[in-house]
């Protein structure tokens, strides 16, 4: 060995001996109870087999999604169903980008209407044609839509440049499709929604999950917004500006515990202050914490006010760093305050909402304690309407007794959350834009 070498080696082992003691600690907390879990979820391990657990394989897995009564449709065809109607989605997005696009030119041609025609013509006659012919239709579309891509029959430049609201456009178009419009086959719905919401009254494991899933749903988007909000007009210059930083705080750095019997106050249906500004207002009572439809509803708002205030402080630090060059040169060129924000503050801001998303899911799908609060220990009022993956875990484990399928619970939900996760990693790639 060279005497560099040997001195880049010494140099690396006195690097690692520096990170040893955090090394260890991570083994003993961190790594070996993971690894142990994973071995666990394939062994049959319970309060029957406390001494002597055996191996199971895939029997945990198994049982969790085993069903008690059939599900109506195969979960291949609710998948199929589901990517046809976001095919159809994204064929009436760029339907309306041409059309705003004629609007422009005020010059119309045979080409830019078509794809209007087409999609009117499918959604008039689509219920008086067989079912077989409805499909064939529908890949026509999806085929047309790439072939339209590829010569650049669409205008996709409006898309591009308000990616958005283009986004919204869609969801809107499929979430329409999924559940207003009439169904291909004898008036029902057959999309993979529809699927876990059937599999959701069959089986304790979907029944999680889809709470979770609509839990996430509604409070990482409504979290984030209210979080840019309040980080605006934090930053403008505003009085007291340390003093309301502090109070948007401070519901974060507060207990879990705290928080919630404050909010079960609050929920009350009798003395509850929120049922006593709607009747103030002249609005009904909403029995908060005793119906099952206002379960999910009833914590996210309690984890959307714990969370907005850290939220904020992350928006507000990447404000900051924002350069006010960029709003100086907008000013010169006479932009509004709606344009510096959509094409100088929300494209620069893009890292930070990217970070708050990838966490903030993350959280979500890990909510627990504030459906324990509210509920005095139980999974909802009743019908196990809030539910959550890791009460399901929590309840396996701790009060069933069974560990070995209360890994594979926990197994299964780390792979749910790495999903998301590794979509929104592919999604921000394309969207987030980085300024050295």
């Amino acid at each position: 060995m060279t005497q560099l070498g040997k001195k880049r080696f010494k140099e690396s082992m006195l690097g690692y001996l520096f990170l040893l003691p955090a090394l260890v600690i991570l083994a003993i907390f961190t790594f070996w109870p993971v690894g142990f879990s994973f071995v666990l979820s394939f062994f049959k391990w319970d309060f029957r087999n406390m001494n002597n657990p055996y191996f199971y394989g895939f029997g945990n897995y198994k049982e969790i999604l085993k069903f008690d009564y059939p599900v109506e449709f195969p979960f291949y065809r609710g998948l199929f169903y589901s990517i046809l109607y976001m095919a159809i989605a994204l064929f009436i997005l760029f339907s309306v980008s041409q059309m705003v696009s004629v609007i422009r030119k005020k010059k119309t041609s045979l080409v830019d209407i078509v794809p209007l025609i087409v999609v009117v013509a499918y959604f008039v006659f689509r219920n008086y044609i067989s079912f077989t012919l409805s499909i064939v239709l529908s890949i026509i579309l999806l085929l047309f839509v790439i072939v339209a891509l590829k010569r650049n029959i669409f205008d996709t430049k409006m898309i591009k440049e308000h990616g958005w609201i283009s986004f919204f456009v869609w969801l809107v178009s499929y979430v329409l499709i999924e559940f207003q419009f009439p169904s291909l086959i004898n008036g029902k719905s057959y999309g993979i929604i529809d699927y876990f919401l059937d599999a959701s009254e069959k089986n304790l494991f979907f029944k999680a999950l889809t709470n979770t899933t609509y839990y996430v749903i509604l409070t990482v988007p409504i979290g984030i917004a209210l979080s840019l909000l309040i980080a605006l007009l934090l930053n403008n210059d505003v009085r007291l500006k340390a003093f309301f930083r502090t109070s948007f705080f401070i519901p974060f750095v507060t207990s879990t515990v705290a928080v919630g019997l404050i909010w079960k106050w609050i929920f009350n249906d009798d003395v509850g202050l929120l049922n006593y500004l709607l009747t103030t207002i002249g609005l009904q009572p909403v029995k908060w914490l005793k119906d099952a439809k206002w379960t999910i509803p009833t914590v996210s708002i309690v984890s959307i006010w714990k969370s907005v205030g850290y939220n904020a402080m992350i928006f507000l630090a990447g404000l900051q760093s924002i350069d006010t060059f960029y709003y100086e040169a907008a000013e010169v060129d006479g932009a509004s305050s709606f344009q510096k924000f959509t094409k100088i503050t929300w494209p620069l801001l893009s890292p930070t909402t990217f970070f708050l998303l990838i966490v903030s899911v993350i959280g979500s799908f890990k909510v627990f304690q504030e459906v324990f609060i509210l509920y005095d220990g139980l999974p909802g009022p009743y019908g196990n309407s809030g539910m959550t993956m890791v009460y399901y875990v929590f309840d396996l484990f701790y009060r069933q007794q069974r560990m070995g399928i209360a890994s594979a619970a926990a197994y299964l939900l780390f792979l749910v959350i790495l999903v998301f996760t590794f979509v929104q990693y592919r999604v921000g790639d394309k969207v987030v834009e980085y300024v050295s």
